[in-house]
This record gives structure tokens, sequence and C-alpha cells, in this order.
């Protein structure tokens, strides 16, 4: 390989990861997950993943303590029926901020439809800041508060630096959408629109 065919390959792999740094706090090109029962592929860096049909796997009970309510405990079978929009989430983290009232506003269009926003906040080792972020942002939604990300241990292999990103589940929790990258409400109604809509 020549050294100007090396420079353009070089050039063209800077700007690749350029481009996916600013789609959020971080992602990666191709998200993969093989673990047994929920399996993804994100081929070239695509960012907003459909699954339909027989596609559609089901993911762990993922749980974990409440953030606003030290000592409860918060789990996806709580919502049995329901379609569950679970957010991965950090106040340290800019896009996260701004993704957040657009999620609230799909909380309070969709609660009373059968919907469920759940968040996972992760890397916020000091519990009071997105405590805060919540109280004063009016969320109303519950999170997970798992700084290590322990709750995403039972995806094997979802691709734990892409936060924020949002896993939607259909009405028996299987997977029936992914998006690594920050999201509007716009974004999500016409998919649970069509969730609701199914038997």
């Amino acid at each position: 390989m020549s050294g100007a065919h090396r420079r353009v390959l070089g050039t063209a792999a800077l700007l690749l990861a350029a481009a996916l740094l600013a789609a959020g706090c971080s992602t990666g090109a191709d998200a993969v997950e093989n673990g047994t029962e929920f399996n993804f592929v994100s081929p070239g860096g695509r960012t907003d993943i459909p699954y339909d049909g027989d596609e559609r796997k089901k993911i762990p009970d993922i749980q974990g303590e409440s953030l606003m309510e030290q000592g409860k405990q918060l789990k996806i079978s709580d919502y049995e029926g329901k379609v569950v929009v679970l957010n991965i989430w950090g106040a340290w983290c800019p896009p996260c901020r701004v993704e957040a009232p657009q999620l609230q506003k799909v909380w309070e269009s969709y609660e009373d439809k059968g919907v469920q926003v759940l968040g996972i906040d992760v890397r916020d080792d000091d519990r009071s800041f997105p405590e805060d972020f919540m109280r004063d942002t009016g969320l109303t939604y519950p999170s997970i508060y798992d700084p290590p990300q322990r709750a995403l241990l039972a995806l094997q292999g979802y691709p734990r630096a892409a936060v924020p990103s949002t896993i939607v589940l259909d009405k028996q929790h299987r997977v029936a959408a992914v998006y690594l990258r920050d999201l509007l409400a716009s974004d999500l109604t016409p998919r649970l629109d069509r969730l609701l809509a199914e038997k």
C-alpha cells in the first residue's frame, strides 16, 4: 500500500470517528450484542435500528435502585403489558440534558396510553447531581441509579459507551428499536403509536 493510500484511509477513519463523536457523548461505530436473547448489529455505524416480527428478541429483566427513591427497586417487569422506553443517560452528558425534556414530553403524552419511560442514570458518582437535575428539569419518569452500569451487564455486549441511547420495548418487552443517539419526542412518537396499536 502506498503512503498516499494510507493517508487517505487514515483521513477517512478520522472523519468517521469525528462524526460519531458529534452524534452524542460517545457511541460505537458497529454496535454488536451477541447474547442468547437480544442480538443487534449496527452496520456501517447506523444509529437508528428498528426490529420487526421475528427479529424482536426479549431482554433480561433489567433492574436497580431508584435514583429518586433510595431503597426502592425498579425493574422492567414492573411494567408488564406496557411499551417501555429505556433511556441510558447521565447528568454529566450535555446531549442527555437536552434530550431529557423531550422524554418528559413523551412520558406526559403517553403515560395514560400504556407507555413507560424508564431511565438508567450512569457514571454519576455523586448522586446529588442527577437528583438535582431531575428536580430542576421537572422530570417525573423514574430512573435506575447505576453509576457503574451494572444493569447493562445483563445485555452482554450492549455498547455501554453509547450515552445517550434508548431501547424501545414492545408490550412483550421485546426490542422494537435501538437509538444510539439523543432523541426528540417526534423521533419516538410514530414508533410508539405503532407499538401501542399492536395486539
